[in-house]
């Protein structure tokens, strides 16, 4: 009865009328039109309806009328549905742990019409005659027999005209609109087979046909195109997947197919809309970084379980629902979003490059014929110059590095970073080593790829080549056509991925230093060094804290490049300022992006062709070689017929 009292003045407690009552439920059940909408659509797609029209007039304020062919209701339902907790949907408690209907509450219409004026029409089949029944502010004016066809309408007019207060609150008619056509999309979209028809004061928004495929995905890509248009017809992915009691279906978009708020995505679970925020996460995590920066992808994705593992009974409109398990099925979306982008967006193979499960490396287990099958992941790559036999001999002791595998290559950073090398090995200013981009354990057997002669391999020579374009560019055929791929993102993202993976493995390659680089922190970034340790540690940094707030860079990642030892210590150290109120996860992938950008090839920067293989090898590894981790793509692909076209003929 608490919900229901109230205290005088005099400390008597006294029940609240029911007038009160709704008006107070009409509070939170009644924000603006759009929840009007919302619950009258509800009500006519439990009833049954093939079609639904909605009339607006002034974005709602005016007017919302919910026109429906369903089941209809009985003299005697029409008048008690505007009774406070009326409702056919619910029996008992236990019905509340296997809800399928949408409005189960029975505090819509009553909420309703005690804040606005309502005129039901209804009629079942089989009755002679329809009710009309008339509401305002809670109290019924008028109730007679008359003439409507089978189904239900509901016209709500002069929303909070006896609530003035709350009628101020409402915004500008540009964005109440903006919330109507919103719900208006995502009721049609979970209900592809219904015909939906919206129409704001007079002009026809929305004339959606009802789907009549029998496949889910036929009809939800139908919808789906009649609220978005038919242009987005080719960047739509399909999703489908399943677990042992969880199962998704729907579409997302192809990473062209984005906005710039996530006004058009939409969750569904079991067939209802929800707000989730963690789970809308899960669905962009899944694009990698093929998305730019402040993009959303689009979705419709419908997820189906027990009911008994979703409460839809946590918010008075029951836009947010409370999961049993939310972390297991933040991974299940993502895993599913992201395998149905990955059949979409095949890699790009060149001749040679068939999916096989038996290996087809070369004797060394490196270089740059990898097993595709597998899908290994790449051995850790660096831009290094080549060095002598004498250098590698000098400085063959593999207990001079850090963390150091049996493949690595067992030597101190090079002699050009420190001091002038005694010998011919070390690169000049204006060349470029003949093997910059290599797997580190090439450099330690770089003849295993040769023959007894010394020539190359068959299959390395049998494989298409690689050019290179301006020294920024490398452009190789493809069995469809050709293929551009920017060298700088390529290599970015080829070290991201590789820094995510010592950051969680926490088995970063370190390199030593013939001298150590000192650097003098601040007060703030020394503390902050402090919490950073173990996250440079595992990407291969050495680092020791001398007096004061001095530290020696010791050892550093096989990636940094020559000289920016000190420097990107102290960008990583700023960048982590700006990223201290994220969590941990978002600060590593920070920090390994960071990494990436600073030890990735420069543009300009020209490479031999042994070194543009292995780039695209080792990006066509990657998880998502599509982007580096800004969202800049890395590569673009032309087919036969997209080249012939620009020369004006067929192929």
């Amino acid at each position: 009865m608490a919900d229901d009292t109230a205290t005088s003045e005099d400390g008597i407690i006294q029940v609240m009328s029911d007038r009160l009552a709704n008006q107070i439920a009409a509070g939170e059940v009644v924000q603006r039109p759009a929840s009007v909408e919302k619950e009258l659509v509800e009500n006519a797609i439990d009833a049954g309806a093939s079609s639904i029209e909605v009339i607006l007039k002034d974005a709602g304020s005016t007017l919302v009328q919910v026109i429906d062919d369903g089941c209809g209701m009985s003299a005697e339902d029409a008048v008690r549905c505007f009774e406070r907790h009326a409702t056919s949907k619910i029996q008992s408690v236990d019905d509340l742990e296997r809800i399928r209907t949408l409005g189960f509450r029975g505090e819509a219409l009553a909420s309703i019409a005690a804040v606005a004026q309502v005129e039901l029409k209804t009629k079942r089949v089989e009755d002679d005659a329809g009710t009309l029944v008339t509401v305002e502010g809670g109290e019924i004016v008028e109730q007679r027999p008359c003439a409507v066809p089978d189904g239900t309408s509901v016209a709500v007019r002069n929303l909070f005209y006896n609530i003035p207060a709350r009628r101020s609150f409402l915004k500008t008619p540009a964005t109440e609109l903006k919330h109507l056509t919103t719900t208006a999309q995502f009721l049609a979209l979970a209900n592809p087979r219904i015909a939906f028809r919206v129409e704001h004061d007079g002009h026809e928004h929305y004339d959606l046909t009802a789907a009549e495929a029998e496949d889910p995905h036929a009809a939800l890509k139908h919808r789906v195109l009649g609220l978005f248009g038919d242009e987005h017809a080719d960047e739509l992915v399909p999703v489908e997947d399943s677990s042992s009691d969880l199962t998704v279906t729907g579409f997302v978009g192809e990473p062209s197919f984005h906005r710039k708020t996530r006004g058009e995505q939409f969750l569904f679970v079991n067939e209802r809309y929800v707000k989730d925020r963690y789970l809308s996460h899960a669905v962009k995590k899944a694009y990698g970084d093929v998305l730019p920066d402040g993009a959303f992808p689009f979705f419709a994705l419908f997820l189906t379980m027990d009911p008994r593992r979703v409460d839809v009974n946590v918010h008075p409109q029951k836009a947010e629902v409370k999961f049993d398990d939310q972390s297991g099925i933040y991974g299940f979306l993502r895993s599913a979003v992201r395998r149905a982008l990955g059949r979409v967006h095949a890699t790009p193979q060149m001749e040679g490059e068939e999916e096989t499960d038996e290996s087809d490396q070369s004797p060394s287990g490196s270089g740059p014929l990898r097993n595709r099958g597998s899908r290994s992941r790449p051995t850790p790559t660096s831009f290094q110059p080549r060095r002598s036999s004498d250098e590698e001999g000098a400085s063959g002791n593999p207990s001079s590095r850090s963390g150091s595998s049996p493949h690595s290559v067992p030597s101190s950073r090079s002699p050009s970073r420190d001091r002038q090398s005694n010998d011919d090995s070390s690169v000049s200013p204006g060349e470029q080593s003949d093997e910059l981009y290599r797997p580190p354990e090439a450099a330690s057997d770089e003849k295993s790829d040769m023959g007894a002669t010394g020539e190359e391999s068959e299959a390395e020579t049998d494989r298409r080549p690689v050019w290179g374009l301006h020294d920024t560019y490398i452009v190789t055929p493809t069995d469809t056509g050709m293929m551009l791929v920017d060298q700088r993102a390529a290599h970015v993202r080829v070290l991201y991925e590789q820094n995510q993976r010592r950051l969680q493995q926490e088995q970063g390659t370190s390199q030593q230093l013939l001298f150590p680089h000192t650097v003098e922190l601040s007060p703030t970034d020394a503390d902050l060094l402090d919490d950073l340790l173990s996250d440079l540690r595992a990407l291969g940094f050495e680092v020791e804290t001398m007096s004061g707030r001095t530290v020696a860079v010791r050892g550093v990642p096989t990636d940094v490049p020559d000289g920016d030892e000190g420097g990107i210590l102290e960008e990583i150290l700023e960048q982590y300022k700006s990223e201290q109120d994220t969590v941990e996860d978002e600060r590593r992938d920070q920090l390994a992006r960071t990494m990436a950008q600073k030890s990735a090839v420069r543009r300009g920067q020209p490479l031999s062709e042994s070194e543009r293989r292995s780039l695209l090898d080792d990006l066509f590894e990657c998880e998502m070689p599509y982007a580096d981790p800004t969202g800049t793509p890395t590569l673009a692909k032309w087919s036969m017929e997209e080249i012939a076209d620009r020369f004006g003929r067929q192929v």
